[in-house]
């Protein structure tokens, strides 16, 4: 069966959409109210150019969160359980957000471009009004909004000899979150070391949309030396890899989990004089304990993804959840992530995945998955 989905004023599209579709784009899904490529046709092809050569992703769906003003500093500081003090201009950080219940909302990376000004580069959900209801009510001069920035990903073992034959050898000694603002002819942008994924790479964050396609063909040419080509946010690379998902291994509607939960507990500082959203829930969770814990599933057969999270049983009762289910090439196995009740251990036997086509086996593993 095949089912067409019309794109209304209400879904935005990249400044790198039509390059993305002269490049084969095959499918969209919607992320932050923005299409972001899905797969180029090849998927097994673009999981083989991730781990061995290097990928360009349109990621501008990853939206930003601008904080600035008098009162940024203490507003961004406030919204996460992270100590941010250290926190130098040039430096990023992977923060944890948190509701009051202590739940995670988000877990979007901060990069900070000055005392009084910051990025929130964030999962899909709509923190900018998170943030902005929270400044309002505390009476803060921060202003909170989303700038035009719009990140394109270079990813993969080559990654680093593409984006220094863009912009030069200093860019190999940018440490992991690191950034700097610069331009890529006369392109503005902020390079900064990251992605999603573990195979390494640099994300462009564009700071000027109307040169989306000028950067992503600019991109394109240097890395066809290297073998570079369109591919997303990999699924299979990020499950292999125990790489967290906001939407898919958590979301504060669908599968709530707090930062213990989800293996952050070294990110929350309990130790800190000042308040923080959701302290008093994530100190009761820290006192008795998480009541679920992060986990790799081997998992029998080779049953398709359901698309969705599916419950964990044992003996018919509901111990946990499979997040996402993918199979894996490099491992020539079935995996998933997902969250088990804490206190079952790896050895535990008899575990099962409710899937659509009937139960299929899981044998609890450590994260990452290893050969």
């Amino acid at each position: 069966m095949t089912i067409e989905i019309a794109i209304g004023a209400n879904l935005r599209k990249s400044p790198y959409f039509e390059a993305t579709l002269r490049a084969g784009a095959k499918n969209f899904s919607v992320y932050n109210h923005m299409l972001i490529p899905g797969h180029f046709g090849d998927p097994d092809g673009e999981y083989q150019r991730l781990m061995t050569g290097v990928a360009m992703w349109d990621v501008a769906a990853q939206r930003q969160v601008e904080v600035t003003g008098p009162d940024a500093a203490r507003l961004v500081q406030y919204l996460t359980p992270r100590n941010l003090s250290g926190t130098k201009v040039g430096q990023g950080r992977y923060v944890p957000i948190c509701d009051h219940d202590g739940y995670l909302i988000n877990d979007p990376v901060l990069l900070k471009l000055a005392e009084d000004r910051f990025w929130l580069s964030v999962a899909d959900s709509d923190i900018h009004l998170w943030a902005q209801a929270i400044a309002q009510e505390k009476g803060w001069q921060a202003q909170v909004g989303e700038p035009d920035v719009s990140p394109l990903a270079i990813q993969g073992p080559q990654a680093e000899a593409v984006t220094a034959a863009l912009f030069g050898d200093w860019v190999r000694e940018l440490r992991y979150f690191g950034f700097r603002e610069t331009t890529l002819d006369g392109i503005p942008l902020v390079l900064a070391r990251s992605g999603w994924s573990k195979q390494g790479g640099f994300e462009l964050y564009l700071t000027d949309a109307s040169r989306g396609i000028e950067l992503w063909d600019r991109v394109a040419a240097a890395g066809a030396p290297f073998g570079i080509g369109p591919g997303a946010p990999n699924d299979i690379e990020r499950v292999e890899s125990g790489l967290i998902s906001y939407g898919s291994d958590m979301r504060r509607q669908v599968i709530p989990a707090d930062p213990f939960e989800m293996g952050l507990g070294g990110l929350v500082d309990l130790a800190r004089e000042d308040d923080f959203v959701g302290r008093a829930a994530l100190q009761r969770i820290a006192a008795r304990g998480a009541a679920r814990r992060r986990v790799g599933f081997w998992v029998e057969g080779t049953p398709p993804s359901p698309g969705h999270a599916v419950p964990v049983q044992l003996a018919g009762e509901p111990v946990g959840v499979v997040s996402e289910l993918v199979h894996s090439p490099r491992l020539g196995r079935t995996i998933a992530v997902g969250l088990l009740r804490a206190d079952l251990t790896d050895a535990t036997q008899g575990l099962q995945a409710a899937l659509p086509g009937g139960p299929a086996a899981l044998q609890p593993t450590a994260l990452p998955f290893r050969p």
